[in-house]
């Protein structure tokens, strides 16, 4: 189970998760969110009524944006900014990279997307629940049969996933062609997993075929940048990611893709763990079938 701090999440849970939900907050708390993660140290010093002033919102907002972000109360939440401002003065807190502008120097470009690529790993390993990716582990390592829906970059994080789970021996496909998703879907049952890769949480290509499988009794597992999207409504497991800020030459879909195989990988090696057996002879014997192809 993921450390807490007080009661919510960990300082570095803090701020991944203010950066992952702010873009769907109302203004108001969009202000309070951008406040606590801008300068922990100052709004950990302030009550409810002065952060409130300080945002130009009020204490109702600066509650509700506290617990949307995890923690009971404001008190909770002025523990984590203690925490978290403890962190940075250490130097152990990530710095903020720029946007990518037109005209940087090949070398500055490779430097500020290492440093996106390491903040959204980073994040999304913070915000992870590993109790239900654990379950999702489970769930999937006894299944029947597991199907994989995602489309556009989400689709090649399917395609990546049910590969790797072939490799191991069990019966996985990726459908990103929502008609055939649909149609396999359908044919699920109890003791088959279905798995959504969508980071808005809304591709209707996607939600589709998972509302399916949960409908006809599947095991449902959702890995998506958005909680509070449609795709959580039919998922049993919801495996959450995080992003970069989105920039004109970098797209939402560059830092998802980075976070989505990080929870891929998570729950692969999950898998193979659990089905260690079976799973480290069927991986030899793919290794061996291939040799030839890599040989000269």
């Amino acid at each position: 189970m993921k450390e807490t701090f007080g009661r919510g999440p960990a300082p570095a849970a803090l701020a991944a998760k203010v950066r992952m939900l702010a873009p769907s907050m109302t203004r108001s708390m969009q202000r309070v969110a951008e406040a606590v993660a801008n300068d922990p140290a100052g709004c950990a010093a302030l009550t409810v009524t002065g952060l409130a002033e300080l945002t130009g919102t009020s204490e109702a907002t600066v509650v509700r944006t506290a617990r949307l972000l995890g923690y009971p109360g404001y008190r909770d939440l002025r523990l984590a900014l203690a925490g978290l401002a403890a962190q940075q003065q250490s130097g152990r807190a990530p710095a903020i990279t720029t946007d990518i502008a037109v005209d940087d120097p090949i070398a500055d470009v490779v430097a500020k997307l290492a440093q996106d690529e390491r903040q959204t790993l980073a994040d999304t390993a913070a915000g992870l629940d590993t109790v239900q990716l654990g379950a999702a582990v489970t769930a999937a390592a006894a299944a029947r049969r597991i199907d994989v829906y995602g489309v556009g970059a989400s689709g090649l994080v399917a395609q990546d996933l049910a590969q790797k789970l072939l490799r191991i021996g069990l019966i996985a496909h990726a459908h990103s062609d929502p008609h055939l998703a649909v149609t396999n879907a359908v044919q699920l049952r109890a003791g088959d997993v279905a798995i959504a890769i969508t980071h808005s949480g809304s591709t209707g290509d996607v939600v589709e075929p998972l509302r399916a499988a949960f409908e006809h009794g599947a095991t449902t597992v959702a890995v998506t940048g958005r909680p509070d999207g449609a795709v959580t409504q039919y998922a049993d497991h919801v495996l959450t990611t995080s992003t970069a800020r989105e920039s004109e030459l970098r797209p939402a879909a560059m830092s998802s893709r980075t976070s989505q195989l990080l929870v891929v990988d998570c729950l692969f090696v999950g898998v193979a763990q659990r089905t260690y057996e079976t799973a480290a002879p069927a991986l030899a014997a793919s290794y061996e079938a291939l040799a030839h192809r890599h040989r000269r």
